[in-house]
């Protein structure tokens, strides 16, 4: 798993100390061999497919140098079961790669381990393997997650259908209200954010809740499907433009929580800066509306929220935001880019 030593409070730990001290209490699999071979040997339950999804979060780039190392491990893996869910899979198992700078302290790499473990231990993952190097850079992180399917059933992008109820689970906005106020302590206050308010949305952009718990409904009821990572509009187009359609959404049906209420009531041009900005991790469900009914029950009896915000309609391979007055929402970029 690991190539090269860190330095841990004046230690210099090698590769499979490393190894034994932090990661291999996660592998709790035994396709994992205990993390001392160089390679998971995996066996899939019979009738079975396995979803794979790789993400990579940079310090600076997807989270801050401050930020806790519990919730950089929780992040870290929360993007990559995201991803599963939007696909209707159950978790399975997952790859860590950490490019480690050499002045890492044993703390960190403990709170690290345990941000893992506690969602691990959430979602029902395990550690298989990986490789962990230092490096002379910023912090790095990898997970390759794999989910498990029945043959067959895995929802994709593109499968929507015009008419398709547009549903979105839980809130949109909240990690960028969250890392607006980290940068800026000052803006909590403008909004009028209380110090509850302010917790939820950091909260929400350090430890951003998959929606495992969802997986199953999406496999039933979806016939598209994305997570929202980069932005709701433009992850919203990335589904219409591979289903060959094209989607509106009503800005007045875009689900925003209690702290970003406030702070669209205070500077409403915010709008376009929380449906675009992404890190929201929610899931964007394609329904037929025969089904819609349905799908809305069935996520309340597992205390989860999704909102019809609107539909696939015509063909022209974009998102649309209609406002209140009935005419389209101007939007510049309609999500993160890191290009």
């Amino acid at each position: 798993m690991v190539e090269g030593v860190a330095r841990v409070e004046g230690e210099r730990l090698g590769e499979f100390d490393l190894i034994a001290r932090y990661f291999a209490p996660l592998a709790t699999e035994a396709a994992a061999l205990g993390l001392r071979d160089d390679a998971a040997v995996l066996r899939p339950p019979e009738g079975q497919e396995i979803v794979l999804s790789c993400d990579t979060i940079v310090e600076g780039v997807h989270f801050l140098k401050e930020d806790p190392p519990e919730s950089i491990g929780h992040k870290a893996l929360a993007v990559n079961l995201s991803d599963l869910a939007a696909k209707g899979a159950r978790p399975y198992v997952y790859l860590l790669a950490l490019s480690l700078p050499a002045d890492a302290a044993s703390s960190w790499l403990e709170a690290f381990a345990s941000g893992l473990r506690a969602l691990q231990e959430l979602s029902g993952i395990a550690l298989v393997g990986g490789d962990t190097t230092a490096t002379p850079g910023p912090l790095s992180v990898t997970v390759t997650a794999l989910g498990l399917i029945p043959q067959g059933r895995a929802v994709l992008r593109l499968g929507a259908k015009e008419g398709d109820r547009l549903y979105v689970s839980g809130t949109i906005g909240d990690a960028y209200l969250g890392l607006r106020v980290l940068k800026q302590p000052a803006l909590g206050r403008f909004w009028g954010l209380s110090e509850d308010d302010t917790a939820f949305v950091v909260d929400r952009y350090r430890r951003p809740n998959p929606r495992t718990d969802l997986a199953l409904l999406v496999r039933n009821f979806a016939q598209g499907a994305i997570d929202v990572s980069d932005g709701l509009m433009g992850d919203i187009e990335k589904l219409a433009r591979v289903s060959h359609g094209s989607a509106l959404i009503e800005a007045s049906r875009v689900p925003f929580s209690q702290p970003a209420q406030k702070a669209l009531a205070r500077e409403p041009e915010l709008l376009e800066a929380l449906v675009t900005a992404g890190d929201d991790y929610e899931i964007v469900a394609a329904v037929p509306e025969m089904s819609g009914d349905a799908f809305e029950t069935e996520a309340r009896a597992k205390g989860t929220s999704v909102t019809m915000i609107g539909r696939m309609d015509g063909s022209s391979g974009e998102a649309r935001l209609i406002g209140p007055d009935g005419n389209t929402v101007k939007l510049g970029a309609k999500s993160f880019s890191h290009f």
